[in-house]
């Protein structure tokens, strides 16, 4: 009788087990399990129309949450001379759609140049030839209608340093008087990040980009004065938690 005890509860606590092991493979197959991953940039520098003047910039992007379903935060701003230019926050409920691609749809909360809010709708993922690619929608509180694009890649030169180039663009639907810009292409970014991976979580780099504005936003900047291009380098670091 004892033995029949022992077999019945030796093959319960084998099922037991085996259902557990069939449950974690599951949860791991289909993302069910929270994780995080956040990349950090701020870096010091100067640019080429005023090197007076000191420029200051931070860039955080990451997410919380599974390989399907996460919360996408990110924020990124401008100081010149140690006075805000640019801050912008982000929060977006991220889906994956396929193998390298999500879907996003959140709310960008911006402090500078003015305080707006903006639905965000986008995605962002790897395209052809690994170039890692973010293109968002706005739509702000005022109506306005606008889109960023932006696309990196990495090539290694060693397992340590790395070449980042860059592109950034910023379109506008209509003409916006507040924030000085025209309907069109309005302003973008070109340029190159060199880092050397001391860890791959600590990373000092040199970055250098140039900075123009475009078409009707060019004409606005010009009539009141301003500069409509800039070449900036800057020395910063780079954090992976």
């Amino acid at each position: 009788m004892h033995f029949r005890r022992l077999i019945l509860l030796s093959v319960t606590l084998c099922t037991f087990s085996l259902n557990s092991f069939a449950i974690d493979k599951h949860m791991k197959e289909h993302g069910v399990g929270t994780f995080h991953a956040f990349t950090l940039e701020t870096d010091y520098g100067v640019g080429s129309e005023n090197s007076d003047e000191s420029i200051a910039t931070w860039d955080l992007d990451g997410w919380i949450g599974g390989d399907y379903n996460k919360l996408w935060l990110k924020s990124e701003g401008e100081l010149l001379d140690g006075k805000s230019e640019q801050a912008e926050f982000w929060a977006m409920y991220s889906r994956n759609i396929s193998t390298f691609w999500d879907a996003q749809v959140g709310i960008r909360y911006d402090v500078r140049p003015e305080d707006l809010t903006y639905l965000v709708l986008g995605f962002d993922g790897l395209a052809k030839y690994f170039f890692e690619t973010e293109a968002h929608l706005f739509v702000s509180d005022q109506g306005d209608f606008s889109a960023r694009i932006r696309q990196e890649n990495d090539f290694l030169i060693t397992q340590r340093a790395i070449i980042q180039p860059y592109l950034e663009i910023n379109l506008f639907a209509q003409d916006v008087e507040e924030q000085e810009v025209g309907a069109g292409l309005a302003d973008g970014e070109i340029g190159i990040q060199t880092r050397y991976e001391i860890t791959r979580e600590f990373a000092p780099y040199l970055d250098l980009r140039y900075e123009r504005k475009f078409g009707e936003t060019s004409s606005i900047a010009k009539s009141n004065g301003q500069d409509i291009d800039n070449f900036i380098a800057s020395v910063g670091l780079r954090l992976m938690f």
